[in-house]
């Protein structure tokens, strides 16, 4: 609903939206995913569109800047990647702009951009908080969750597994299982460069966490997975302003969230907006076929096929109310069969059980 009251323009009133209510209750949930995707969808190909007109220069040719490979570290050591290849994609030439130079030019264009700094909520362990600088309507997509993407068939690999969130808490969830890795974006960078998802932020991963017996239950049913199964990296915009979801806190007490999560699925056929999507797929393009049982997963049946292409798999946030020089709240929905810090208040207890149910 909130996407596509966005699409309606600035020129809305109390009619359309319960036109569209109307519409969205006569509609399938295929239907209704469908119509989230596409509103998403061209929300993201406008700010692709006013980034490449920042960025690039259309009366130049588009040389390459740098085929230098990445560094080694973090990521690429952990899977035990062999020495650099000679088939990286070359580096288009951009505007030598800082990251906050194109982000006050992104605000200049649409109207806001977003900005990481202490935040405003009253508990110690609240940190730094995720605000929107300017102005954005309902249902604007404000931020995309960056990182490295997991398919539950590459669970073992996420650092630290299976205690993946010892000491990561920039990890996230989609419905359908997939899991995303902000912690090797971190801040983004200051250009556009081959990313392979192995710089990471400054954290220790906890090696001496007590080990459960789901833990040591899921390395018994677990195989590792080949290391040639994953990619070279992609070339990404780390400049990107709004590449920064992961830094969105939750609501205190009494105060309510004023973003929503919405899975995104990227076409990989859409090449010039590529760029922009903070996103790698970590193991093979095709994804393996999993299917839920209680809270494991296992291998079911041949990979799945894509009937519309190859897609990334990512988050991104979007306003549930007119926002305009605020902190950027999102409900966490943490599960209710486990401890939750002391710092965490749920928004709706109700919605809680059905995300965790």
């Amino acid at each position: 609903m909130y996407t596509s009251y966005n699409n309606l323009g600035k020129n809305v009133d109390e009619a359309d939206a319960e036109q569209i209510i109307d519409m969205a209750s006569k509609a399938s949930f295929a239907d209704q995913q469908k119509q989230v995707q596409e509103n998403i969808h061209n929300q993201i190909k406008n700010l692709c569109t006013v980034m490449d007109a920042i960025l690039l220069d259309v009366n130049e040719p588009q040389e390459s800047q740098s085929k230098a490979t990445p560094s080694r570290s973090g990521l690429s050591f952990a899977i035990g990647r062999n020495g650099p290849t000679n088939n990286h994609p070359d580096v288009p030439k951009t505007r030598p702009l800082k990251r906050t130079e194109l982000s006050q030019r992104l605000k200049d264009s649409i109207g806001y951009t977003l900005d990481v700094k202490q935040s405003q909520i009253p508990h110690s362990e609240a940190g730094q908080g995720l605000f929107l600088n300017g102005e954005a309507t309902v249902g604007s997509v404000i931020a995309i969750y960056p990182g490295v993407i997991y398919s539950p068939a590459y669970y073992r690999y996420i650092p630290g597994y299976p205690r993946v969130d010892a000491q990561n808490t920039y990890l996230i969830t989609r419905y359908d299982g997939t899991v995303i890795n902000a912690q090797p974006w971190g801040f983004g960078g200051e250009t556009r460069e081959l990313w392979d998802g192995s710089k990471m932020l400054d954290a220790k991963l906890n090696r001496d966490a007590t080990e459960k017996g789901s833990d040591r239950f899921w390395k018994m049913l677990s195989k590792p997975l080949e290391s040639s199964r994953v990619g070279n990296g992609e070339v990404l915009e780390r400049r990107n302003p709004l590449a920064l979801a992961h830094f969105a806190n939750h609501p205190a007490k009494d105060t309510v969230p004023n973003v929503m999560i919405c899975p995104y699925d990227f076409p990989l056929t859409e090449k010039d907006m590529r760029a922009y999507i903070p996103n790698l797929s970590f193991g093979n393009a095709e994804e393996v076929n999993m299917r839920r049982f209680g809270n494991f997963w296992f291998r079911w049946g041949s990979r799945n096929s894509e009937s519309n292409g190859p897609v990334l798999k990512t988050l991104v946030l979007v306003a549930t109310t007119a926002l305009c020089d605020e902190e950027v709240l999102l409900n966490y929905r943490l599960s209710n069969s486990k401890r939750r810090p002391s710092w965490y208040t749920p928004v709706d207890e109700e919605e809680d059980q059905r995300r965790w149910s």
